[in-house]
């Protein structure tokens, strides 16, 4: 299992698929395996490569996606969609990292 340093604490990355329409999903865990955060969201309408991932980076998840491109687990974004009220960013999963 690898450590990230993230504020202060050591966190794990879980990567996976969502169920329904198998986009890729990230949770940050801390190093006891607890949750901390689901740091992506699922949509299934919208057209996402098996190498992309959207993330969550409005209201409890607010700056995850700067923490994550810091890591080196995703990229900058390369597009945007609409989700509800928010624009959700779409960025490579840079699997090579995890």
């Amino acid at each position: 299992m690898k450590y990230y340093p993230l504020k202060g604490k050591n966190i794990t990355i879980e990567t996976g698929r969502y169920p329904v329409g198998g986009a890729n999903f990230i949770i940050i865990k801390d190093k006891e395996g607890e949750e901390i955060c689901v740091a992506s969201v699922n949509l299934p309408s919208e057209d996402i490569a098996r190498d992309e991932v959207a993330i969550k980076n409005h209201s409890e998840n607010e700056g995850v996606l700067a923490d994550l491109i810091e890591l080196g687990i995703v990229s900058e974004p390369i597009r945007a969609s609409r989700a509800g009220y928010v624009q959700v960013p779409i960025c490579k999963l840079l699997k090579n990292t995890l």
